[in-house]
């Protein structure tokens, strides 16, 4: 099981291959959000998310013979994206299944990366019926996207830099909100920052609608969402969240919070307007929740991390146009 041990040997393995992102602070963010903001980009990541962390944590552990045969994943197009490039660098092919209706980008940046892409239909097929199949037929390993040890231990080592970024803004109490789809990044963050920030908090923030971990956290067992389709923040809607990674969210985070199409791309323009950085809507729901939900957050500051950037060039000026700073 994924352990603080195991967090820390991913870092060891990341040296060098994954980037190392900064805090990033606006004083005019602070004023929105009536607190010190301070902002994880990891939409800076290798290809454009924190999916890269993990996906390079799995990959990398894999034996050498195993790793030769292929990997195979499922993914709106973040882990996808991660686990080709990840797989691609390690001399091995890959296989993603990703859904119809994922962004474009999402999709065409797969291919660049060298990986084989099976598309699904969300509302009709199960892209693990899918994945099972074919790693049967083919001898690929299935690398999940968050309910995976490795793969939480990868993304957790983005605590691990918050946890010691954090203390060098001398910032040693704060809840830290995380997009959370399946709850690998925010189970992960939340061991890591367990074991080094323990005054830092983490919650899982989601699109309204799709709050599946909130709600579990409430009533103390998974809960499902009625549909994973249907919402912009396509990056972070899955049906439940994951059986290793709840267990981990139930005893480490404070309460979900949740925010509206409309906050998390009035998130995405102001961290364009204010911070320069490039965010879609999953991966700007963190950000929303630190500036549109301020009475529900407490403490004189507050971590938002930003998970990923990959977002159609037509949504994001659609962003832009409509909320202009």
């Amino acid at each position: 099981m994924t352990s603080i041990k195991l967090i820390e040997a991913a870092a060891d393995r990341l040296k060098g291959h994954a980037r190392r992102t900064p805090l990033l602070s606006s004083p005019f963010l602070d004023q929105i959000a009536g607190r010190r903001l301070l902002i994880k980009p990891e939409c800076l990541q290798h290809t454009g998310s924190f999916k890269f962390r993990g996906a390079w944590s799995a990959v990398s552990a894999l034996e050498p013979k195993v790793r030769k045969r292929g990997i195979l994943a499922y993914s709106s197009g973040n882990h996808a994206q991660g686990i080709a490039l990840a797989a691609a660098r390690h001399g091995a092919p890959s296989v993603i299944i990703m859904p119809s209706d994922a962004p474009r980008l999402k999709i065409e940046n797969t291919v660049a990366l060298g990986a084989e892409v099976v598309l699904y239909d969300r509302a009709s097929e199960s892209r693990e019926e899918i994945g099972n199949r074919l790693a049967t037929e083919r001898g690929l390993t299935l690398i999940k996207p968050y309910d995976e040890p490795q793969v939480i231990a990868g993304q957790g080592t983005t605590g691990l830099e918050t946890a010691e970024q954090a203390a060098a803004e001398g910032v040693d109490s704060a809840d830290v909100l995380v997009c959370c789809g399946g709850g690998g990044l925010t189970s992960g963050i939340a061991l890591a920052l367990e074991a080094h920030a323990p005054g830092l908090r983490p919650r899982p923030a989601e699109p309204e609608g799709f709050d599946d971990t909130a709600r579990s956290l409430i009533s103390g067992r998974i809960e499902e969402n009625s549909q994973t389709s249907g919402n912009i923040c396509d990056a972070i809607l899955t049906q439940a969240p994951g059986q290793i990674t709840f267990p981990i969210l139930q005893r480490l985070c404070g309460p979900g919070l949740s925010v509206s199409e409309d906050e998390a791309m009035r998130a995405m323009a102001l961290a364009y307007s204010r911070l320069k950085i490039v965010t879609e809507p999953g991966g700007a729901v963190a950000l929303a929740a630190a500036l549109f939900r301020q009475d529900e957050i407490s403490g004189a500051a507050v971590i938002a991390v930003v998970t990923g950037g990959n977002v159609d060039a037509d949504l994001f000026q659609t962003a832009l146009d409509r909320f202009a700073d």
